[in-house]
């Protein structure tokens, strides 16, 4: 339901695409999507084949900002550098605030 709700309020538009995010139990998954065209621009997860490798020593959270930074450099490179941050209706905290930060610190404006 929360997530239903985010929704209502934010979309993504080519000027400013939406960055979502989805947490599974063992995955982080981030996508910078434009809502008025309907295309993903850029995707990132724990399950591509350069980040699956990574060594996981702070829990979840390390591999969650490795997916921050991902999904940033990729974004920058489909031209995106301001988007809107939609969290999914997960709480701002733990591996979500992680990619969030990463994100921000690799060049992602929101």
């Amino acid at each position: 339901m929360r997530h239903i709700r985010l929704r209502k309020k934010m979309s993504g538009t080519p000027e400013r695409p939406r960055l979502a995010v989805f947490r599974s139990h063992n995955h982080i998954y981030a996508q910078v999507i434009d809502d008025a065209a309907g295309n993903t621009l850029a995707a990132a997860s724990t399950l591509d084949p350069d980040l699956r490798d990574q060594p996981r020593t702070n829990g979840k959270i390390d591999i969650a900002s490795a997916v921050g930074a991902a999904i940033a450099t990729k974004a920058m490179g489909a031209g995106v550098e301001r988007v809107v941050f939609d969290r999914g209706g997960y709480a701002y905290h733990g591996r979500v605030k992680a990619l969030a930060e990463a994100a921000r610190e690799a060049g992602l404006e929101f």
